[in-house]
């Protein structure tokens, strides 16, 4: 993170919501997807079980943002 920009809020809820949105724009559903609220902290975003065909699809999409 660039530290010449202001830290943004960050919760588990709105960084769900984005990559969900980032990732249906791809074709990528993860159904599981949601809040793990591990107490004392802030929480944690969970992914869940995925199918290998959606793995697969997912580190394709992963590749190409980093290429």
């Amino acid at each position: 993170m660039d530290s010449s920009h202001e830290l943004e809020t960050v919760t588990p809820s709105t960084v769900m919501e984005s990559l969900r949105e980032s990732l249906m724009a791809a074709g990528i559903v993860l159904p599981s997807l949601g809040i793990d609220p591990a107490p004392p902290g802030p929480g944690l975003v969970k992914r869940g079980s995925i199918r290998p065909d959606v793995a697969k699809k997912l580190a394709q999409v992963v590749k190409r943002g980093i290429a």
